[in-house]
């Protein structure tokens, strides 16, 4: 009897270069084989009769073998079978390429089932390369539902289902269930044998409904549990505890009176400094929501009570324009800012290293370069991370073991639906900006198409006539996309349309050190356009650019385009967003419709997660988080909601799952990946 922990190089017709294969799909053991779960299923029991093939598409078609199939080799290396198979209704032509081996087994006259893409060429309908199986006389509806797995090159479906059987044969008859028995009563749920086996062998489309939901909750409620621990676990550390978190000097000195939002969070982050408990917190607002002034005020409560604080961000551009932004407002309380980047001299960066060691930097604002092994701080109290979405979980955690368990914030200028934030970021506690501070003026916003170029060029040249400056950006040209707009192709044609003023370049090919000096000399106001590809995104700010111009819009992301937007707007000129894109079809034209309509980053990521789906959205893996295998976090929203509740009544029970033994067993396993220490 096979057990999971086997290799799958013991499943017959699976050899050492299978094996190899399946090592790419990190499959190595049967057990392996059994959590890589189907991507997609074909339904094979709707059978259509020949005469009702309406449209091109996939069918299920049971029909007999009319003629004997011909090979014909059309030139080296490729041949065509072709037959015909005809049902009470009508007939069909079958053409099978580079495949004599399906068409070998054919047999005139012998009824089949055959599953496979139909196909219009001028007036002949064919169906193309089907997957057969012989019907015996008795068999009244011979069709099934078929998993379809990922698959890498040089492996089969047929690969597939050998090792998922052999996985299957080798599940227990004990199979131990996660799940709590209460839990898979109140939400009427198979157990864990019988969903594993109808999600890879599903007799009916009920089936596969019913075991994904099972599997969909199980992974959710298993993150949940997971993340909640971790947050019991962190609320269970000492944390430095701030002397005073009255901040009436720090708001007197603030140029503006603060929004709601903002003085809401930063009373939140107050009373964690003072709670004993060590802060994690993230701090998520749209672009130009304030989130600077809510980690200023951090970074004064950290300096009033003694203590550094560290302001890490992603890139040297930025980090300079946060030294540039708080250094004067902290300054101003008594409160010394230190810049320590990697493309500083070796003397600035030496006295920058001294004073924080001995603790004359109060405030410290860098990039990655904070996290390196020769910076060491005096008392570091508390960590603000910018743009949390490009900072893994190790970098943050490698700045926080830089002091005795500061207080950490992260910021993002993604906004996702609060409920959302709370489960991805299940291990911070959230406070969302969600008002704009007054006097900042809507982008007004348009979607256009190629037809409306000579306009936008001549509405550009109007636009630097009036004293602004313009950005466009170009997406990243993949080879073969030569269509596409390139950023230096573009600077050049916009140079020739625009003779009398000065065009920019940046891309990502360029060097650091390139980059930067092009970015400043736009901020410093020598050049009139910036043609940039999205390196852009998370930039310095110029309040005097006001036209935004994304070039092939519709290769973006919609939350992508709004960060995009974001970069102008910044100043007191109304200024304006231009989307080209809009002539390339009804979708794309719908997609960029939305960002017409608002300038909220909470309604454009609420369309853009519906629309791409969580992975896209993301990108890379960034957060942190366990990889999901079956459940989607935007479509299973609903009941990623019902999980984390019923978590959260668990472990308030039982907070060590003492008494759920194999339910702790799995959660520890799935953050095994993550490496994370509080389960080591």
């Amino acid at each position: 009897m096979p057990a999971l922990e086997d290799s799958i190089r013991f499943v017959k017709g699976i050899g050492p270069k299978k094996a190899a294969l399946f090592e790419k799909l990190h499959i190595r053991t049967l057990r392996d084989a059994l959590e890589t779960y189907p991507r997609d299923y074909e339904d094979r029991t709707r059978i259509t009769r020949i005469a009702d093939l309406d449209e091109d598409g996939k069918y299920a078609i049971r029909a007999i073998v009319g003629s004997e199939p011909k090979t014909t080799h059309i030139r080296k290396g490729m041949t065509l079978v072709k037959c015909t198979i005809f049902d009470e209704s009508g007939s069909l032509h079958v053409t099978y390429f580079n495949n004599p081996y399906a068409a070998a087994l054919l047999r005139v006259g012998q009824e089949y089932l055959f599953y496979g893409r139909v196909q219009t060429n001028g007036r002949m309908r064919m169906l193309i390369s089907p997957q057969s199986e012989k019907v015996s006389p008795d068999a009244d509806h011979p069709g099934r539902i078929v998993p379809v797995y990922p698959l890498s090159a040089g492996l089969t479906q047929r690969d597939m289902a050998r090792v998922t059987e052999a996985a299957l044969d080798a599940v227990p008859g004990d199979w131990p269930d996660p799940l709590p028995e209460v839990l898979r009563a109140r939400y009427d749920l198979p157990d864990a044998a019988d969903a594993l086996a109808a999600i890879h062998r599903p007799q009916t489309a009920q089936d596969v409904t019913e075991a994904r939901r099972r599997m969909v909750f199980e992974e959710l409620f298993l993150l949940c549990c997971g993340l909640q621990q971790l947050k019991e676990r962190r609320k269970a550390d000492a944390g430095l505890v701030f002397s005073d978190a009255a901040l009436p000097d720090f708001f007197a000195a603030l140029p503006f009176s603060p929004t709601g939002a903002q003085r809401r969070a930063i009373d939140e982050i107050a009373a964690d400094c003072v709670s004993g408990k060590p802060m994690n917190r993230l701090v998520q607002g749209d672009v130009g929501s304030g989130k600077t002034i809510v980690a200023a005020a951090l970074c004064a409560l950290a300096a009033k009570s003694g203590c550094q604080a560290a302001f890490m961000a992603p890139t040297e551009i930025l980090a300079a324009q946060h030294a540039e932004t708080l250094a004067p407002l902290l300054e101003r309380l008594g409160i010394s800012c230190t810049l320590l980047t990697g493309s500083m001299s070796a003397p600035q960066k030496r006295a920058a290293l001294a004073a924080i060691e001995s603790g004359a930097a109060q405030v410290v604002i860098g990039t990655h370069a904070l996290i390196q092994q020769g910076v060491t701080f005096h008392r570091l109290g508390a960590v603000v991370a910018d743009e949390q979405h490009r900072f893994g979980v190790a970098q943050r955690a490698a700045l926080s073991a830089k002091g005795q368990t500061p207080h950490v914030l992260v910021m993002s200028a993604t906004p996702i639906p609060r409920t959302l934030a709370l489960i991805l970021y299940g291990d911070l506690d959230v406070s969302v900006l969600d008002e704009v501070p007054p006097g900042r003026q809507p982008v007004e916003t348009y979607a256009v198409g190629e037809n409306m170029r000579r306009r936008i060029t001549a509405f550009i040249d109007k636009q630097i006539a009036d004293g602004g400056q313009v950005y466009v950006v170009c997406p990243l040209v993949e080879e073969g996309e030569m269509h596409l707009k390139s950023a230096e192709q573009h600077a050049l044609d916009l140079q020739k349309a625009l003779p009398q003023r000065r065009v920019a370049v940046l891309h990502g090919r360029m060097k650091s050190a390139e980059k930067e000096r092009v970015m400043q000399a736009f901020a410093a106001g020598e050049y009139d356009i910036l043609v940039a590809t999205t390196v852009i995104e998370v930039g310095v700010d110029v309040p005097n650019a006001n036209l935004m111009v994304v070039e092939d819009a519709d290769r973006f992301g919609l939350s992508q385009l709004h960060q995009l937007r974001g970069r102008v707007g910044r100043g007191t000129r109304q200024s304006y967003c231009i989307f080209f894109g809009a002539d390339k079809g009804q979708t794309a034209r719908e997609r960029l419709k939305i960002l017409c309509k608002t300038n909220d980053g909470f309604e454009v990521a609420r369309a853009d997660l519906a629309q791409r789906g969580p992975g896209d959205f993301f990108g890379r893996r960034q957060h942190g988080l366990p990889a999901l295998h079956v459940a989607d976090p935007i479509a299973d929203l609903a009941l990623m909601q019902k999980a984390r509740e019923e978590a959260e009544a668990i472990l308030l029970a039982d907070p060590t799952l003492a008494g759920y033994p194999e339910l702790r067993a799995r959660v520890h396993r799935m953050f095994e990946e993550r490496d994370d220490e509080a389960f080591n």
